[in-house]
């Protein structure tokens, strides 16, 4: 009861009947940006800030295809239990290895991580929480065509400090020094992790950037019988495309298995 109840406060899934209010975050650039930053400054006077009401979808929140305003994750109850079912048959099986999560937002995903080695007693693996915690990078278009257009570093909503994500481990009463922080772009802090062996990976940097940044230094410490997990397969092209072009540079044929409509997992058999 404890863990069905985690993930659905996780998700903010008791709130169900009630009306969510979502703040107006500016994207970078845009006229209707530049109002919205010089209304909530003036507003701010009065404790108040503009915000777009919304009526709470109880589809949309399993499957996670919304942006909660109050939930510590925005993947939905389903990646959730695949995360459990994950962590389920590592313990089961032995997979030596720690637990990760590239591209955390406000941790959600990685609280529940620790939350089940906590359940489980396990007391010799470690979660790795890496993410620049300063939002997404700028697309690098001539590297990485896939990145085009992208605009996901525009979304300042996506801009998680580290010290929140922290703070959200502590009200859970779950950060201790098993949780280890990984801060900076992905290209930066991968490479070099003291990490030695992984038993979950897990990616959720949206652009083909981040995505192949994250696969090429971690997916060779993936133990063999642990688990890839992709949270943007059917949401973001370019996120699709870089692990596609990983997986045939390195012969990879595991079958890949639908989550919901965006997360896909494999386990590793070589």
């Amino acid at each position: 009861m404890y863990i069905d109840l985690l993930k659905k406060v996780l998700v903010d899934y008791h709130r169900i009947n009630e009306i969510e209010y979502s703040p107006v975050y500016e994207s970078k650039g845009n006229f209707k940006s530049k109002l919205v930053v010089w209304a909530n400054k003036r507003l701010a006077k009065f404790g108040l800030a503009i915000c777009k009401k919304f009526n709470f979808n109880k589809e949309n929140r399993i499957n996670g295809k919304d942006w909660p305003a109050n939930a510590d994750t925005m993947i939905g109850l389903k990646r959730l239990d695949n995360i459990e079912y994950c962590i389920k048959n590592i313990l089961q099986d032995n997979i030596e290895g720690d637990l990760i999560e590239t591209g955390v937002w406000r941790g959600g995903a990685t609280i529940f991580m620790k939350a089940l080695l906590r359940y489980n007693n396990v007391t010799d693996r470690n979660v790795w929480v890496a993410d620049s915690f300063e939002g997404l990078p700028k697309p690098n278009e001539q590297k990485y065509a896939a990145d085009k257009n992208d605009i996901h570093f525009t979304r300042s909503e996506l801009a998680i400090s580290m010290e929140t994500v922290k703070s959200n481990f502590e009200k859970y009463g779950l950060l201790d020094e098993q949780v280890k922080f990984l801060k900076g772009w992905f290209k930066d802090t991968l490479p070099n992790a003291p990490i030695s062996k992984l038993s979950l990976l897990r990616l959720d940097g949206d652009m083909y950037e981040s995505t192949m940044d994250a696969i090429t230094a971690l997916y060779p410490k993936l133990s063999i019988g642990g688990y890839l997990i992709v949270d943007d397969w059917g949401a973001v092209a370019g996120c699709k495309k870089a692990i596609e072009d990983y997986r045939k540079e390195h012969n990879i044929t595991e079958p890949i298995i639908e989550i919901d409509w965006t997360g896909v997992y494999w386990r590793k058999e070589r």
